[in-house]
């Protein structure tokens, strides 16, 4: 074979392999545009509809191809179409700018009204010519006057309460009178309902509670053990002289280093009824607004030597809604001692001041002297208590320290006494003091 030959035959052979190349080349880069086979697993989402009068938003530009330009109306595409986005927010102005604050709740509080009102709740017992409690009454028969005005009663019912008692037994009496009166405390808690809720206090010279407000139950019987073993003054005639008399050492009668006789007169114990039943108060002030609020006192009445006066223990009392009941025993159960009963001579006290906080609260004294007819006036007293009408009104609530006087009247014209229709006798608290504004 020539030498030409053999020299020619590979660059035929190369360029004949270039030609083939090229041709491949160019046939991969068509292949490209054609779409992939649709999967047999899952069909394909359809295309989201296009919604009437809105304009198509231009797709983005195809990441796979970053040289393609996004389509345009000279270059539109045949790919899917990207959902248009929320609208921009509409700037709408009710309010002058500034007007109303920007922070949460603020145009709410433009319609906020704050009104002071004095809601005057005044429990009432109505009793017949025997004392006994008259029923079927109905609010058209009471009228309830404040200041010597008539008001509009917006609350009235005859339903029983339950009772929130402070029991205050007075351990300052003598012994004699103090055991007589532990010995009935057992006829006292079962005149309370279940539903109600006692604590214990006692005084003489000072206060102390027994126990904190608790249902009848064992924990009040073991408050009330506990008074079994306590004891009063001693009984008889105060020994003023002799060996056993508070004088010190004498010579001849002549006390030494005295040279005149001292007159010694009996001590006086300080009796301080006052700040037990102002301890009471305080302490009823924060119990539930939905019971009745009592102070049941047993004592004798008397008051020497107290912290607290008539005065500031009332207006507690009336700012709280609280009666005051209570047995009258010992000296103050004597017949014909109630014409001594309100005797208040300086400097000694008072002789009895229960029916003072008695008839200003709407409360109830009874005096009793034996044990079986205390037993009996307790459940009395408790029973009415409880049972009572309950009138209630809206009052100004001007803030004031001055109290308002109230009067509470039974429409009986013509009253003639009978068994069908008695003579009524009205009691309720004949005052209060409003309640600060609030804030």
């Amino acid at each position: 074979m020539p030498v030409a030959q053999i020299i020619r035959w590979p660059s035929f052979v190369l360029l004949a392999w270039l030609t083939l190349f090229l041709a491949f080349t160019t046939s991969y880069g068509h292949s490209q545009d054609i779409p992939d086979a649709p999967s047999a697993v899952q069909p394909p989402p359809p295309p989201p509809p296009a919604k009437a009068n809105e304009p198509a938003s231009p797709p983005a530009a195809n990441p796979a191809n970053p040289q393609q330009s996004p389509p345009s109306e000279s270059n539109p595409s045949s790919g899917s179409t990207v959902p248009p986005g929320p609208p921009p927010p509409m700037n709408i102005k009710t309010v002058p700018p500034g007007s109303v604050s920007n922070r949460p709740g603020a145009q709410e509080e433009l319609y906020k009204l704050s009104v002071n009102v004095n809601q005057v709740i005044v429990p009432v017992r109505v009793t017949d010519d025997s004392g006994r409690l008259v029923s079927g009454l109905l609010s058209r028969d009471f009228s309830v006057f404040e200041d010597g005005k008539k008001q509009a009663m917006n609350f009235f019912t005859s339903d029983p309460f339950a009772l929130s008692a402070a029991v205050v037994i007075d351990l300052g009496m003598p012994d004699s009178a103090v055991q007589k009166v532990n010995k009935t405390l057992p006829a006292l808690e079962g005149a309370f309902a279940p539903f109600d809720e006692l604590a214990i206090y006692t005084y003489s010279t000072s206060v102390g509670q027994l126990s904190d407000f608790l249902a009848v139950g064992r924990q009040l019987d073991a408050a009330l053990n506990q008074l079994k073993n306590t004891t009063g003054e001693t009984d008889g005639v105060p020994v003023t002289g002799g060996p056993l008399g508070p004088q010190g050492p004498t010579i001849n009668d002549i006390p030494v280093g005295s040279p005149t006789t001292p007159v010694i007169g009996p001590s006086k114990h300080s009796h301080v009824l006052n700040d037990a039943i102002l301890r009471a108060a305080m302490d009823l002030g924060r119990r539930d607004k939905s019971r009745r609020k009592v102070i049941f006192v047993i004592s004798d009445g008397r008051d020497y030597r107290s912290d607290a006066s008539y005065s500031t223990v009332l207006q507690v009392l009336l700012s709280n809604g609280i009666m005051v009941y209570g047995v009258a025993v010992e000296g103050a159960a004597i017949p014909g001692y109630k014409t001594l009963e309100k005797l208040h001579i300086p400097g000694q006290g008072y002789s009895n001041i229960l029916p003072r906080y008695a008839n200003a609260t709407g409360g109830e004294i009874l005096a009793e002297y034996s044990r079986s007819a205390i037993e009996d006036v307790y459940e009395r007293l408790i029973g009415d208590a409880r049972n009572q009408y309950t009138l209630g009104y809206v009052a100004r609530a001007n803030p004031s320290d001055t109290r308002r006087e109230i009067e509470v009247r039974v429409d009986r014209p013509g009253c003639k006494s009978s068994d069908l229709r008695p003579c009524v006798n009205v009691y309720a608290k004949q005052g209060y003091y409003p309640l600060p504004a609030s804030r």
